[in-house]
């Protein structure tokens, strides 16, 4: 690493990173200002984060990683936080009671604007235009104005991450979380679904043991744990200009520190061993992780686990697989079965959604509930077999009363798509179908622990 610098990537060929700004004089006045601005997130916060993940690596807690697909300007509420955070809390009291472990809660939050598209242009009735790239890069409208590329929307990104830190953090540790609320996040327009019912059932069961505890001097007020809960922030570390501009060094350590999220993924589209987003990830110590997709070989996966993480810091890399239903029971054991081989320590997670993106004959993007519980289960299954703990899901979802994903108990339909499809960018499970997706995940958690004992018997 004695080579490394924050800029070092500039060396290397980078993918997805928007090329056609009018002014790139403009563009590095805007990366020097975000250079002097303060810091999202602290380099401690980091470092416990990645301990928390050194336990999934090891088997001994779940990653529960979600989020918007794309952050807005538009979308950017104090409510619309707060329904994603509380359907979050609930997805993580499922896995915990359910699955018997802990839970660590990562969101696609505070940064998530940047999204690499599969062209660069878009064309509409015969007009031209580039794509939408996310906020933080050029708007939804099609026009010449809204789709060029502006580096002041990099300071309004920043902005806007701000203040939703100050609010995620406000309700993570300033009694919102607090465990005798656990009754109260259930969103209105999902309180009468099949999946709402068993999640107060549960709630019914929390209770009652939190009241047996507090008989026994064990209360939120002398179990912090029970009041508060941690939650960290994340995102695809797209446009690395501007993340060099929040890289600093930690006074404490003199260590490199991505100061825009506590944890950055690298993006399916740009893990080449030998390209910028690789050569910047390797030299921050954040935890960090990567997309791993179709065609991957299991050698180009070691190699760039050696590079990532040459120490084989447990916690340090998350491995986020994302097939497709059909494809991960046949292409993932080969990855899992030579990364055991090889002593790495790495965090599997299952991203279920981008895998299993399909176009309707009405010309709107989604994505089949139950091609989504089937990839989430062909996972786990597929890193049992292997031995290898299936530690986390990352998976887009809303707080929001979206029709945006065909299927799950409510059965959102084809034709019930185009009443409120919100997305920017991909569609996102809504709340019922996120909190289904997280029985689906305890009860398998849960099979594993019943399973074990019995093998270990015989």
């Amino acid at each position: 690493m004695t080579n490394w610098t924050p800029s070092s990537w500039r060396a290397k060929p980078a993918k997805h990173i928007p090329e056609d700004y009018p002014d790139t004089d403009h563009v590095a006045a805007v990366e020097t200002t975000l250079s002097g601005y303060p810091p999202l997130v602290f380099a401690g916060e980091a470092r416990r984060l990645k301990s928390r993940l050194a336990d999934v690596a090891m088997g001994k807690a779940f990653l529960m990683q979600g989020g918007d697909c794309a952050e807005s300007f538009r979308e950017f509420h104090p409510d619309n936080l707060r329904d994603m955070f509380r359907v979050m809390m609930q997805m993580a009291v499922v896995l915990t009671y359910g699955g018997g472990k802990p839970v660590v809660k990562v969101g696609r939050i505070a940064g998530q604007f940047a999204k690499p598209r599969t062209s660069p242009i878009e064309t509409i009735d015969g007009v031209t235009l580039p794509s939408y790239r996310g906020d933080n890069i050029n708007s939804m409208e099609f026009s010449p104005e809204s789709r060029t590329p502006d580096p002041e929307r990099l300071l309004k990104a920043y902005g806007q991450s701000a203040s939703t830190l100050n609010l995620i953090r406000a309700f993570s540790t300033g009694g919102y979380a607090n465990l005798r609320n656990i009754h109260k996040w259930t969103l209105g327009f999902v309180g009468d679904s099949e999946q709402t019912k068993k999640y107060q059932e549960l709630c019914d069961k929390i209770t009652d043991a939190m009241d047996f505890m507090e008989a026994c001097g064990v209360t939120p007020d002398s179990t912090p744990q029970m009041a508060a809960t941690e939650y960290y922030t994340s995102h695809e570390g797209l446009l690395l200009g501007y993340e060099q501009a929040m890289t600093r060094i930690d006074s404490t350590t003199g260590r490199w520190y991505d100061t825009s999220a506590h944890m950055l993924w690298i993006g399916n589209r740009t893990r080449q061993l030998d390209g910028a987003h690789v050569e910047f990830f390797k030299g921050i110590e954040n935890p960090i992780a990567m997309k791993c997709g179709p065609e991957m070989e299991p050698d180009d996966l070691l190699r760039l686990i050696d590079v990532l993480n040459p120490a084989n810091e447990p916690g340090r890399l998350t491995l986020i697989a994302r097939y497709g239903h059909e494809r991960v029971a046949a292409e993932l054991p080969t990855l899992a079965r030579a990364v055991k081989k090889e002593g790495r320590h790495v965090v599997w997670s299952c991203d279920p959604m981008h895998g299993n993106t399909l176009k309707t004959d009405s010309g709107y993007k989604t994505r089949p509930f139950d091609r989504i519980l089937a990839e989430v289960k062909n996972f786990m299954r597929v890193l049992h077999a292997e031995d290898s703990w299936p530690g986390g899901v990352h998976f887009e979802m809303t707080g929001q009363n979206v029709t945006e994903c065909l299927g799950g108990a409510k059965a959102v339909r084809e034709e019930d798509l185009s009443s409120r499809y919100h997305t920017h960018c991909d569609p996102r499970l809504n709340a019922d179908q996120a909190l289904e997706l997280a029985f689906l995940i305890a009860e398998e958690l849960r099979a594993n622990r019943m399973e074990k004992p019995a093998a270990l018997a015989g």
